[in-house]
């Protein structure tokens, strides 16, 4: 059962990077592929009817990690209250700058609240980026399972390090690199004309913004976690995840090259799905390292919840999973298509 919803919540933060990420990468290039009032609510059409609904992966996720495994919970979201809070108040700003910006009819308003979007997306993505460095580099955990961190501390990785060193800004380029491709990939699937080759050529020049960091971060994350090797080397069948996530980003040169839009934008969420799946595989069954004494950390077998528990919430689990699926099936499909620009609203 540990193993179970160990899947399901790393099923649930892939989901929620795959889909909320378009729009935050589309966030991030707002101000550089748009030229016009028109193009600016193009990009705001196309991520419009999702953008919201989207964020229902993360809160499902939380919810389930609360349950499933409630001293992980505890302790991360008790350790990380800082970065959490810092996270809260971008998607706050996103969120104002894509509602707020249509209420005043005046330029200086409107991009007054397109720079808050854009910064806020391109923010929230280098934090979600160094996220997930925090988990691979390890936290200091004490011996009661808890820890707390500051913003930094010094910018080199050590046991006391804070949120941010330079493998956690590293992994945040990494984010910020990825859903700017995936964003562009998005945007260039719906959209036209000259907004859309440029959705492309952004998502083109941010590929490569990818492929190098990406190679940095794999080799930092194979010299501070070293652990990560032991499962790849005794269950090699783990390499078809890093081998997805390979393909992937090949998919992403090659596709933006053709025009393939959809293709391109379906490779750019293999890329990302992959190499989560992949870190993920190498940390199993560790969820949270230790970065000061290894038997310090935590697993899926010593913060789950009873047994009993599990095995009832997955009918409840299931439930929610059936509608929320049925609900996005229901949306992309309703707004599928390119985006028309109308008088009022987007």
């Amino acid at each position: 059962m540990e193993v179970f919803w160990f899947c399901m919540i790393a099923f649930m933060l892939c989901a929620y990077v795959i889909l909320d990420g378009f729009d935050i990468g589309a966030g991030v290039l707002h101000l550089f592929i748009s030229r016009s009032n028109d193009e600016r609510r193009s990009v705001l059409g196309a991520i419009g009817p999702f953008w919201d609904g989207n964020e229902v992966w993360l809160i499902a996720a939380g919810g389930t990690l609360y349950f499933a495994f409630p001293l992980l919970y505890a302790s991360s979201f008790s350790g990380f209250y800082l970065p959490l809070t810092i996270v809260l108040w971008l998607l706050i700003l996103r969120g104002l700058g894509i509602e707020m910006r249509h209420q005043v009819d005046h330029p200086m308003w409107r991009s007054f609240w397109d720079g808050a979007f854009s910064i806020g997306s391109a923010l929230l993505a280098i934090f979600l980026g160094a996220a997930l460095g925090n988990v691979v580099r390890g936290v200091p955990l004490g011996p009661d399972g808890y820890f707390f961190t500051p913003l930094w501390t010094s910018f080199t990785v050590q046991p006391d390090a804070g949120i941010l060193d330079w493998f956690t800004v590293l992994m945040g380029l990494v984010g910020l690199s990825t859903l700017a491709v995936h964003g562009g990939n998005y945007v260039a699937i719906k959209t036209t004309g000259e907004l859309q080759l440029r959705a492309r050529g952004g998502a083109r020049v941010w590929s490569w913004g990818v492929l190098l960091t990406s190679l940095a971060a794999a080799v930092s994350a194979f010299v501070i976690r070293p652990g990560i090797r032991t499962n790849y080397a005794e269950h090699p069948w783990g390499w078809v995840f890093p081998l997805i996530g390979a393909a992937g980003l090949g998919g992403m040169f090659y596709f933006n090259r053709k025009s393939d839009d959809v293709k391109a934008f379906l490779s750019s969420s293999a890329f990302i799905a992959g190499m989560l799946s992949a870190t993920a595989f190498g940390l199993f069954p560790c969820v949270l390292p230790s970065s000061t004494v290894e038997r310090y950390a935590l697993t899926v077998y010593n913060t789950a919840a009873q047994s009993y528990g599990l095995e009832i919430g997955i009918i409840w689990w299931t439930i929610g999973i059936v509608i929320a699926l049925g609900y996005f099936a229901y949306l992309f499909h309703s707004f599928r298509g390119k985006v028309k620009v109308h008088q009022e609203g987007y």
